[in-house]
Protein backbone atom coordinates (compact mmCIF):
# COMPACT_ATOMS: atom_id res chain seq x y z
CA UNK A 1 0.00 0.00 0.00
CA UNK A 2 1.21 3.63 -0.76
CA UNK A 3 1.87 5.98 2.06
CA UNK A 4 1.80 9.66 1.30
CA UNK A 5 3.60 12.19 3.84
CA UNK A 6 2.59 16.00 3.08
CA UNK A 7 5.14 19.00 4.01
CA UNK A 8 5.38 22.16 3.15
CA UNK A 9 2.28 23.83 4.63
CA UNK A 10 2.79 26.66 7.35
CA UNK A 11 1.69 30.49 8.59
CA UNK A 12 1.66 32.72 5.90
CA UNK A 13 -0.02 36.42 4.79
CA UNK A 14 -1.78 36.68 2.33
CA UNK A 15 -0.96 37.10 -1.37
CA UNK A 16 2.49 34.89 -0.40
CA UNK A 17 3.27 31.71 -2.30
CA UNK A 18 3.68 28.71 -0.79
CA UNK A 19 4.13 25.11 -2.12
CA UNK A 20 3.03 21.81 -0.82
CA UNK A 21 4.93 18.24 -1.40
CA UNK A 22 3.96 14.82 -1.01
CA UNK A 23 6.28 12.50 -1.45
CA UNK A 24 4.79 8.41 -1.99
CA UNK A 25 6.69 5.83 -0.35
CA UNK A 26 7.24 3.91 -3.54
CA UNK A 27 7.16 3.97 -6.92
CA UNK A 28 4.07 2.16 -7.33
CA UNK A 29 2.47 5.61 -6.51
CA UNK A 30 3.00 6.17 -10.85
CA UNK A 31 0.27 3.73 -11.32
CA UNK A 32 -2.14 6.50 -9.09
CA UNK A 33 -3.84 9.62 -9.74
CA UNK A 34 -2.17 11.96 -7.31
CA UNK A 35 -4.23 14.92 -5.87
CA UNK A 36 -5.01 17.56 -2.96
CA UNK A 37 -7.65 18.28 -1.04
CA UNK A 38 -8.20 20.24 1.75
CA UNK A 39 -10.66 21.10 4.44
CA UNK A 40 -11.57 24.32 6.37
CA UNK A 41 -13.02 24.90 9.80
CA UNK A 42 -16.26 23.42 10.25
CA UNK A 43 -16.56 22.69 6.83
CA UNK A 44 -16.60 19.31 4.15
CA UNK A 45 -13.50 18.28 2.51
CA UNK A 46 -13.31 19.53 -0.71
CA UNK A 47 -11.30 18.75 -3.63
CA UNK A 48 -8.69 20.80 -5.23
CA UNK A 49 -7.14 19.36 -7.63
CA UNK A 50 -5.14 16.37 -9.16
CA UNK A 51 -3.08 15.17 -11.84
CA UNK A 52 -3.67 11.32 -13.56
CA UNK A 53 -0.79 9.12 -14.19
CA UNK A 54 -0.76 10.19 -17.74
CA UNK A 55 0.26 13.61 -16.56
CA UNK A 56 -2.74 15.06 -17.62
CA UNK A 57 -4.02 17.98 -14.18
CA UNK A 58 -7.49 18.93 -13.20
CA UNK A 59 -8.60 21.58 -10.84
CA UNK A 60 -11.49 22.94 -9.07
CA UNK A 61 -12.86 25.65 -10.23
CA UNK A 62 -12.29 28.08 -7.17
CA UNK A 63 -8.37 27.53 -7.48
CA UNK A 64 -8.04 27.88 -11.46
CA UNK A 65 -5.36 29.96 -12.34
CA UNK A 66 -3.91 30.17 -8.44
CA UNK A 67 -2.91 26.77 -8.09
CA UNK A 68 -0.84 24.42 -9.84
CA UNK A 69 -0.54 20.72 -9.21
CA UNK A 70 2.65 18.86 -11.03
CA UNK A 71 4.70 15.70 -10.47
CA UNK A 72 8.55 14.75 -10.56
CA UNK A 73 9.54 12.26 -13.17
CA UNK A 74 9.36 9.29 -11.12
CA UNK A 75 6.04 10.26 -10.10
CA UNK A 76 6.04 9.48 -6.63
CA UNK A 77 6.03 12.92 -5.67
CA UNK A 78 3.12 15.83 -6.19
CA UNK A 79 3.12 19.87 -5.40
CA UNK A 80 0.74 22.10 -5.13
CA UNK A 81 2.13 25.10 -5.95
CA UNK A 82 -0.29 28.16 -4.19
CA UNK A 83 -0.17 31.43 -5.41
CA UNK A 84 -2.12 34.13 -4.06
CA UNK A 85 -2.89 32.88 -1.39
CA UNK A 86 -6.53 33.89 0.47
CA UNK A 87 -7.75 33.81 4.25
CA UNK A 88 -10.17 31.51 2.78
CA UNK A 89 -7.54 29.11 1.38
CA UNK A 90 -6.78 28.43 5.27
CA UNK A 91 -7.04 24.91 5.58
CA UNK A 92 -5.66 21.77 6.17
CA UNK A 93 -4.23 20.39 2.90
CA UNK A 94 -4.31 16.25 2.06
CA UNK A 95 -2.57 14.42 -0.05
CA UNK A 96 -4.59 11.36 -1.94
CA UNK A 97 -3.45 8.66 -4.27
CA UNK A 98 -6.45 6.71 -6.56
CA UNK A 99 -6.76 3.94 -8.54
CA UNK A 100 -9.60 2.00 -8.74
CA UNK A 101 -8.61 -0.79 -6.68
CA UNK A 102 -7.44 1.85 -3.76
CA UNK A 103 -7.83 5.25 -2.32
CA UNK A 104 -4.99 6.67 0.04
CA UNK A 105 -4.91 9.95 2.41
CA UNK A 106 -1.88 11.55 3.89
CA UNK A 107 -2.16 12.75 7.27
CA UNK A 108 -2.72 16.23 6.52
CA UNK A 109 -1.03 19.74 6.93
CA UNK A 110 -1.81 22.87 8.31
CA UNK A 111 -1.84 25.73 5.78
CA UNK A 112 -3.08 29.20 7.86
CA UNK A 113 -3.24 32.44 5.75
CA UNK A 114 -3.35 35.36 8.24
CA UNK A 115 -3.91 38.87 8.21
Amino acid sequence: QVQLVESGGGSVQPVVSLRLSCSASHTLASLYALGWYRQAPGKEREWIAHIRPSGHPEYADFVKGRFTISRDNAKTTVYLQMNSLKSEDTAVYYCNAQRSDSNVWGQGIQVVVYS
